[in-house]
Formats: structure tokens, sequence, C-alpha cells
């Protein structure tokens, strides 16, 4: 067999293989049906500084080709992550990288500085979360807020900064390049896809929240394009996610030019899901005779895309 190369350059850090979970879709439960340290990375869950129970049920529902959810961002908050869960991990090899999101960029900023601790990696910013001062727009909708909100947080942090970008945009380059130009290390393409589902029976929504996010399947030619977008209008690394459930999934993302990708909804479905795509891309690899990912990152064949069909 050809030997083979999985490790991934996101920034300056070096992962051992690009498959890391999404965060929200990955916990310490899992520990028990696989072993964690082969993944390229732990993202955890969101955290929030304060705590929060999170939005009204249900807060999940099955969708055709995926789910929808509302979960609301349910945090133990700053302490308990300080307390609790980073002495945890801190028993696995595996980079430990730490989302955390907040409805103000003083909030946000407050809470980047507080998780910039021994033991952490790198930090995920989830700026498509609401902003209170943007009348409840997500930072990531638009470039004059991603571009405040990451300045602030490359303020308080040393540690690789990714942020976490929205698909609910309708410009999803310029705040690529506004998050690549206020000090982000890398992208997260992308969050959820707001949408909204209605049981017809009771002629109410199926979610407590009414509306939720879409993930799954069904929006990964979403994220696809958004990571092609992304990584031919920015000189930082993007990391894919929305959709990946499959070694062709993985592979397109690296090809469309993504130099690692995120998996979430396809955990629930099958726990395991991550090992064996890690272990399925080393096989691939060597069938094809590549020796490293480099041999595959970007190299889609593609005319100059249209701006519309």
């Amino acid at each position: 067999m050809h030997p083979v190369d999985l490790s991934a350059r996101i920034g300056a850090l070096t992962l051992k293989n690009p498959i890391m979970p999404a965060s929200g879709t990955f916990s310490e439960d899992l520990a028990d049906v696989f072993d964690l340290d082969v993944l390229g990375a732990h993202v955890l869950k969101t955290i929030m500084h304060g705590t929060r129970s999170g939005n009204p049920t249900p807060r999940v529902c099955d969708m055709q080709a995926g789910m929808m959810n509302a979960i609301g961002i349910p945090s133990k908050g700053i302490e308990y992550f300080r307390d609790q869960t980073l002495p945890y991990w801190a028993d696995y090899r595996a980079p430990l990288v730490v989302s955390i999101s907040a409805h103000s960029v003083d909030e946000f900023a407050r809470l980047c500085g507080e998780v910039s601790l021994p033991g952490v990696t790198a930090i995920e910013a989830n700026i498509s979360c609401p902003n209170i001062e943007a009348d409840g727009n997500a930072f990531a909708m638009r470039p004059d807020t991603t571009h405040e909100v990451v300045t602030r947080l490359r303020a308080e942090t040393d540690l690789p900064l990714w942020a976490k970008l929205t698909p609910n945009t309708g410009e999803p380059v310029e705040v690529a390049r506004a998050a690549e130009a206020a000090g982000a290390d890398a992208l997260i393409v992308a969050n959820t896809l707001l949408g909204m589902s209605i049981d017809i029976a009771t002629r109410r929504p199926r979610l407590g929240n009414v509306m939720g996010g879409m993930s799954g399947p069904a929006i990964k030619p979403i994220a696809l394009r958004m990571t092609y977008q992304c990584a031919r209008a920015c000189d930082i690394p993007v990391i894919g996610c929305g959709g990946i459930a499959t070694l062709d999934d993985v592979i397109e993302f690296l090809i469309a030019g993504a130099s690692a990708v995120q998996v979430g909804t396809a955990t629930f479905q099958s726990p395991t899901v991550m090992a064996r795509l890690i272990a399925e891309l080393a096989d691939w690899m060597a069938a094809q005779g590549i020796g490293s990912l480099e041999e595959i990152i970007g190299t889609i064949e593609a005319p100059e895309a249209g701006t519309c069909i």
C-alpha cells in the first residue's frame, strides 16, 4: 500500500488528520464507542459565559435528508467549563477546540479571554448567533459586524481563532474576507441553515422556537458552494462543515478547497462515523497513490464561476 500522510495544516496547527466533530454534536459519551484520540481535533459544544437552559421544547425534529434543531445553546457557564470540562479533556492527546458564543461584542470578548487557558488549543467563535446590538441578526450576517467582533476577539487571545460562519447571508465572501482581515486564523463554513417545519395535524410549528437550524445531507450543496467560494477568496484555511456523512463528502470538500472538515448530524445516526471516515480516507488515498492531503485540497477543475444560473 502507498504510504499516506493524513496530517492537516490549519494555520500554525498541524492536525494528524482532517476529521473533527462539529460543535454541539460531540460529547464525552462518545468515548464509550470509539477512541476519541483518533480524531484530528476535539471540538466542544458551544459555551456561553453564564448558565443558560436553552430554548423551549421540542428542540429537534426529523426532516427529509437531515434534521432541524432549535437547541438554544444551553450552557453550564465558564466556571463549570474551567473546573469540570477542561480537566476531563486534559487526558486526551488530540487538540482541544473550545467553541464560544455571546449576544454582544463585549460579552464575546470577555468570554474569549476567560477560556484562553492552558489545555485549550484553539477557540472557535460561533459568530452565527444573534447579536442583540444588531437587532438580533447574527454577527456573521454582515461584513461590518463580523469585522467588529473578530477584531475584539483577536485582541483577547493569542490562541488560534477560528470563525464559524453562517449560510444565512447574501454576502458569504465579503463576510469571510472581513473575518480574515480582522485576524481570524481559519474559517468554519458553515453553520446550520435557518428553516421551519409545521405539523399539519395541529397546525403548530414542530419546534418550540418556531424556527431552527437545518443540518444534514440536505444542506451539503450549500456548504460545499460556500467552502469553494471562501477558499478561493481567502488566504486562511477553510474547514468545511455541512451534511458530511460519507467518504465522498469528505473528498468533495477537500477538492473544493477545505483543509479539514467537521462532521455533525451524521454522528447522531452513527456514533462511530468519524472514526470510519478517517480509516476510509487513508485507504482511498493509498489505493489512489495519493501521499498527502495537499494533493487533494483545492484541486477542483472548474471554469470561473458565474454569479447567476
